[in-house]
């Protein structure tokens, strides 16, 4: 499959598709979060039952490219049982992503959210350095104009002027920015490694997604058992949970598999161009079902969001080739000198 070629029609479906998800996913989450009137559900354990479904949506998709169980047993005991090697490779994304939110959620505590906001954009281009440095790829100078263009429509999209409020806890500023930059790092790392072991074996999709959610779920659970165990304990797994709330683990159980395949046959640039998208749509979204107001600063960094995801889209002139004009004046200055 990695040589699998597929068609723009495809690639275009399956940005749309993750873009609309991510959108709807943001402006549910936000629901179950603000406005539920009964008992809050844990988001530990949400992300947890997440990683669970999409496995077994992984499954479902090996079942239907092996066309058979014992295709299906086969290449569940040669990938997966049988290779611990590979199961730890594919745990490193997992594992970093933990250290990733973790690091957040103390930059946060130690920064103003308008410090943060600004700051954790630095992920879109670190992403794009971990491009070019893991995948030995190139970017033109237009492309990368974009990209540091999206991190400021990104930055500008979700803006929100400070306000004068007394801080219950002492904050570190140096604590703050070690940990957004590790969280920052972690982001590119992660997903850019993740593509580099999709993209470097012909090891089906679904097998690697397997592999990564087997992982997933130790890494989630062990969340659940750190932040929210004896809440767990005491209410149950399920506390809190509601038509709504399911709706929400359904759509980030579907983002992330449409996210693997994305990965699969684009990569973590236009993944995270499609993200930016996302972030304006459920604002709209927001505005429409919140009463959230539309501000200058989000009318300006939508405009450069799409101004940026179309420079980035623009075919790169490939300079590895001399143009026909080049070879005609060459050849004729080869006459010349004969």
């Amino acid at each position: 499959m990695a040589g699998e070629n597929v068609s723009v029609v495809f690639k275009l479906y399956c940005l749309t598709v993750m873009t609309l998800v991510a959108a709807a996913y943001t402006v549910a989450l936000r629901y179950t979060r603000t406005t539920s009137s009964g008992d809050m559900y844990f988001s530990t354990t949400a992300v947890c039952i997440t990683e669970v479904i999409k496995l077994i949506l992984s499954l479902g998709m090996l079942t239907k490219e092996t066309g058979s169980p014992a295709r299906l047993k086969n290449a569940l005991v040669e990938h997966v049982f049988c290779s611990p090697k590979e199961l730890l490779k594919l745990s490193v994304p997992s594992v970093v992503y933990a250290v990733q939110n973790n690091m957040a959620f103390l930059a946060l505590s130690n920064l103003d959210a308008a410090v943060y906001q600004v700051t954790y954009q630095l992920k879109i281009p670190c992403t794009a350095l971990c491009t070019v440095l893991m995948l030995n790829r190139s970017l033109s100078r237009l492309q990368w104009f974009s990209v540091f263009m999206l991190c400021g429509g990104v930055t500008l999209v979700q803006w929100k002027p400070a306000e004068a409020t007394k801080v219950q806890i002492e904050q570190n500023p140096l604590v703050g920015f070690m940990a957004i930059a590790i969280a920052v790092l972690c982001s590119g790392f992660a997903g850019v490694y993740f593509e580099k072991v999709l993209k470097s074996s012909d090891t089906s999709l679904w097998v690697r997604n397997i592999q990564m959610y087997l992982s997933g779920i130790v890494v989630t659970l062990i969340g659940v058992y750190v932040n929210d165990g004896k809440k767990v304990v005491e209410n149950g797994f399920f506390f809190g949970y509601t038509p709504w709330v399911c709706f929400v683990v359904f759509l980030a159980s579907v983002g992330g598999l449409y996210t693997s395949v994305v990965v699969k046959y684009t990569d973590n640039i236009m993944k995270g161009f499609s993200a930016a998208a996302a972030i304006v749509l459920s604002t709209v979204a927001s505005v429409m079902l919140f009463g959230l107001k539309i501000t200058t600063s989000f009318a300006s960094g939508a405009m450069l969001v799409c101004i940026s995801i179309y420079l980035y889209g623009l075919p790169k002139q490939d300079t590895s080739k001399l143009s026909r004009q080049d070879v005609d004046s060459e050849s004729k200055q080869k006459l010349i000198t004969v």
